[in-house]
């Protein structure tokens, strides 16, 4: 009966208010849903229709003309390359960070911290020169290596705040075994740190499986072309094939949508654990 009390109208009606909101944002995904299965003809004239005839061979076309399996498995390596690189040199840098702060190491820390301020078309120019000059332009590595340095100052902030809240006492446990430092790290502090680094390899998934900028920069070889590049050769100067782009925006992210669906669960613990403790 209590329970049945607390269940007013005011709960109700902002229930409906977040379900509605909800819907709002499911929107844009029937225009892109409902869209792609259309000619190009009557999507320019009725958008929000449903369509008249299901037109599969848009798909077809899309998977052709995107090379999407070589898009896909360019967009794959680079993403897991750079989500095992990110998450294993940062958790080295945070732990050493947290756990030595010595005036040097408060001030790398601040360095990392200050550099999410930068915004990315501040420095894409001397990325460009720096890549040329290093000879990693125009190839996967150096991609994954742009996408450490540039992941890097948010991915060291969330496991710096996690490492902080990991008890000592376990750590000292591990010494009195007689584990040595690598031993401490890799076999209690790294497996203590699943939740913040399953948080962080799905921010940087979203990130790098979305990117457009920093690939169309550094890649320049048709074979290398991920997924986003390959999307935007439907959008010309003159003229866009919508029948075509938005066939290949929904493969493009349909695996990020599922992989996004079985892993959000982690997100909020684990940047509540990440950067609200210490």
């Amino acid at each position: 009966m209590e329970t049945a009390k607390r269940y007013n109208g005011k709960i109700v009606l902002v229930e409906l208010l977040i379900i509605f909101g909800g819907l709002l944002f499911l929107v844009p995904f029937y225009f892109l849903l409902v869209n792609s299965l259309k000619s190009f003809g009557e999507i320019l004239t009725d958008a929000a229709g449903w369509p008249s005839a299901f037109q599969w061979e848009n798909y077809a076309g899309a998977w052709e003309k995107t090379s999407f399996p070589k898009a896909f498995g360019n967009s794959l390596l680079i993403t897991v390359l750079s989500n095992l690189l990110l998450v294993l040199m940062c958790a080295m840098a945070a732990y050493r960070m947290a756990r030595r702060p010595t005036w040097f190491n408060r001030i790398l820390y601040m360095a990392f911290v200050a550099a999410m301020i930068i915004p990315f078309q501040a420095i894409m120019i001397p990325l460009v020169k720096v890549t040329s000059v290093l000879g990693i332009m125009n190839s996967r590595t150096g991609l994954i290596l742009c996408y450490l340095g540039f992941g890097a100052p948010l991915t060291v902030f969330l496991l710096h705040g996690f490492v902080k809240s990991v008890p000592l006492d376990i750590e000292e446990a591990g010494r009195v075994d007689g584990c040595s430092p690598y031993g401490i790290f890799f076999r209690i502090v790294l497996p203590l740190m699943q939740p913040i680094a399953v948080t962080v390899v799905i921010l940087n998934t979203l990130w790098i499986w979305n990117d457009y900028l920093m690939p169309s920069l550094i890649l320049q070889k048709p074979e290398l072309f991920t997924i986003p590049i390959e999307t935007f050769a439907f959008f010309g100067q003159f003229t866009k094939q919508w029948d075509l782009a938005l066939p290949a925006l929904v493969l493009g992210i349909t695996p990020i949508v599922i992989f996004f669906l079985f892993m959000q669960r982690y997100i909020i613990d684990g940047i509540a654990q990440g950067s609200v403790k210490g």
